[in-house]
């Protein structure tokens, strides 16, 4: 039943691939106005998601990130809206090569056909995932987790039948069953998707990474770390670290470690204590760390964890070497920060961290299509082939050459 859903989502993406630019501008239209209008509709529909993960015990955090609301929607509105206005690359000239024997060779960009994304709790994917996919003129292929499916089902639905009196609503396609079986099949099928991109928690990824059958591109763990170096200014540490970690924890580009400069500790420290006590974040350390605080003493797998809740680990180093080689043996290569105020120091750990986004005095929770201005994104890439960090229009287009003769042959 699958393959053959998937075939029709095959054919729908070739009518799609026809269609004009102009074309896929209105379908765009048609599904922020089809969400504007059907607000009830999905909020109804989130709200049976959300009753069924409180029921299950759910974490606060997780709850936070399944959660929509009248702000959310319109977020997804606009974002949905802003893929309008930016510019199309689907056959687009990237270079054009004329040799002497009188071919002319044009490569050009095109979509990689059929997405297929898996994610787990968070529901706006599915509108993401669709406005940038038809921007692009790739079909997609949504497979969430079950605390979402009644969300998915809604937004679905609605994107479906905003486009369809445009092109077959095949381009934006559901896995509705949330049986794992259904999951394993999928990640194998090469003949009907392109591309795999999986989106959610370590597990996830590590799961797909070591069975999928299909080329995928790794995104979205996140262990991402922060280093307070001796010479930042602690205010402005401070006010990321709370940014980082408390704004929104079960996000990819949340904090989930703070390192900090032993010649700092013991101001820092304290300070640090005393704001993530009073927002309710639990603390836990390193040996070093319990000198100045009370907090629970940290193992070495908190070191690795993404948290994905109000939770932090936080390790006294000796110095910036100490603090890069750390980072590069636990992160999962996502966003690291530094804050400081010597910039060779700055330099040498961006230079130096192995990992897709290195900030200098600014929050990884920039770490963002949206942020990067890009519209929005499919994913944020870990790896380093073909795409890295936040992907947007561009990385989700591939390309060909066509070249064009006037009877030539081969000597």
């Amino acid at each position: 039943m699958l393959e053959k859903d998937l075939l029709n989502v095959k054919k729908a993406q070739k009518e799609l691939e026809l269609l004009s630019n102009e074309k896929r501008n209105e379908m765009l239209k048609s599904i922020a106005d089809a969400l504007e209008n059907n607000k009830d509709i999905i909020l109804k529909a989130n709200e049976l998601d959300i009753k069924n993960a409180k029921e299950s015990g759910l974490s606060s955090a997780m709850i936070e990130r399944l959660t929509l609301n009248d702000s959310r929607i319109e977020g997804l509105i606009e974002s949905t809206k802003s893929l309008i206005s930016l510019h199309n690359y689907v056959g687009e000239l990237i270079e054009r090569i004329e040799r002497p024997n009188g071919l002319v060779i044009d490569k050009v960009m095109v979509p990689f056909g059929v997405i297929a994304i898996i994610f787990e709790s968070r529901p706006n994917v599915s509108v993401d995932i669709a406005g940038l996919c038809i921007k692009t003129a790739n079909a997609c292929v949504l497979k969430g987790g079950k605390e979402a499916i009644n969300t998915n089902k809604a937004l679905v639905q609605v994107m479906r039948n905003a486009i369809k009196n445009i092109v077959n609503p095949d381009v934006i396609y559901l896995v509705e069953s949330t049986d794992r079986a259904v999951t394993n099949e999928l990640i194998t099928l090469k003949n009907y998707i392109d591309l795999l991109i999986p989106r959610g928690s370590k597990g996830l990824i590590n799961y797909v990474v070591s069975n999928a059958k299909i080329p995928y591109i790794e995104t979205g763990a996140g262990n991402c770390h922060l280093y307070v170096e001796k010479d930042a200014d602690l205010d402005m540490a401070l006010n990321i670290a709370v940014n980082a970690k408390y704004q929104r924890p079960s996000v990819c580009n949340a904090i989930e470690n703070i390192l900090v400069d032993e010649d700092i500790a013991s101001k820092f420290l304290p300070m640090l204590y005393e704001k993530f006590s009073e927002l309710k974040i639990e603390m836990r350390g390193c040996e070093k760390t319990l000198k100045y605080i009370n907090v629970l003493k940290a193992t070495d797998e908190d070191f690795y964890e993404e948290y994905n809740d109000y939770i932090v680990a936080i390790k006294v180093v000796k110095d910036i070497d100490e603090a890069i080689n750390h980072i590069n043996n636990h992160s999962t290569k996502h966003s690291e920060a530094i804050i400081t105020k010597d910039n060779e120091k700055a330099s040498k750990f961006m230079a130096l961290i192995d990992s897709a986004c290195v900030y200098h005095n600014a929050s990884t929770r920039f770490t963002d299509g949206g942020c990067f201005g890009f519209g929005a994104e499919i994913g944020i890439s870990t790896q380093k082939l073909h795409a890295r960090g936040p992907m947007g229009l561009k990385e989700i287009m591939s390309y060909k050459y066509k070249i064009y003769g006037n009877g030539e042959v081969r000597k």
